[in-house]
């Protein structure tokens, strides 16, 4: 595992702690951190060893969104150094997002703009009860671009265009309500919580969970139609892969799968 300065890394068993390492600004993303979290989910997803991986923030919040020291570097971008900044971006979202491994974020404090951004780009998102959330870059007179194909997708046209238009605070009920998080807690049951979806998460095959991953956007958004040879062929290719056998078998012989011993 390479050296990380702005993110700790750490293991426990199978399951991989990723957390977010900038205390005092709240864990707010610079380009540095941007560029240490798509090399450290490129690594975590080609460890064979990790099932799971959990994404926090050290300290009182999550991810307080982008780094002022970084927003005034970018001021003075050309349009060349705008487009590769915001192509970092994009890159470590997409790379977190396409990760072969669950994506597990644990969310306390505040999560915006950019940090709002990572939450939307993991698979399960357990939130402390009393987070708050905003896509507050429009306050700033700039839009939250890179993020909004992530967002959209966990929160749907009509409520992001209130959410992105405003600017708005809002809390972790509302984003319960609104499918930007999948779980609501009290602070101090959060790592409770957390460990609960682990433990879900690890009773199931980690090859057809990749598929899985790779499968819900290969599907998305086309007609039963036009889906059906895609997802017949991901069936069969499951079924008869080694873990697919087994897992039938498993249940067939009323035993653990194999996964579930490793």
């Amino acid at each position: 595992m390479a050296d990380y300065r702005k993110l700790k890394i750490e293991r426990d068993g199978a399951v991989a702690h990723l957390c977010l390492a900038r205390t005092e600004v709240h864990n707010a993303l610079d380009d540095q951190l941007i560029d240490e979290l798509t090399r450290a989910a490129k690594e975590l997803g080609c460890d064979a060893t990790v099932r799971v991986v959990i994404l926090s923030g050290e300290g009182k919040s999550f991810c307080a969104g982008a780094d002022i020291g970084w927003m005034k570097r970018v001021m003075d971008y050309t349009a060349e150094e705008n487009k590769a900044d915001s192509h970092r971006l994009a890159t470590m979202l997409r790379t977190l997002d396409r990760m072969p491994k669950p994506l597990v974020a644990r969310v306390h404090g505040v999560a915006l703009g950019g940090g709002a951004g990572l939450v939307s780009a993991c698979d399960v998102v357990v939130a402390s009860s009393e987070t708050r959330f905003a896509f507050s870059e429009v306050r700033l007179g700039i839009l939250p671009a890179v993020i909004s194909p992530f967002v959209l997708r966990r929160v749907g046209q009509g409520v992001a265009r209130a959410l992105f238009l405003t600017g708005e605070r809002f809390g972790a009920e509302r984003a319960l309500a609104i499918g930007l998080v999948d779980r609501v807690c009290e602070p101090d049951a959060l790592d409770q919580q957390v460990q609960e979806v682990v433990d879900h998460l690890l009773k199931g095959g980690p090859q057809a969970q990749a598929a899985i991953k790779e499968l819900i956007p290969a599907v998305w958004g086309k007609t039963p139609e036009q889906a059906a040879d895609l997802s017949v062929e991901a069936n069969v290719k499951a079924r008869t892969s080694p873990e697919g056998q087994d897992g039938l078998g498993a249940f067939l012989e009323k035993r653990r799968p194999s996964w579930m011993d490793s």
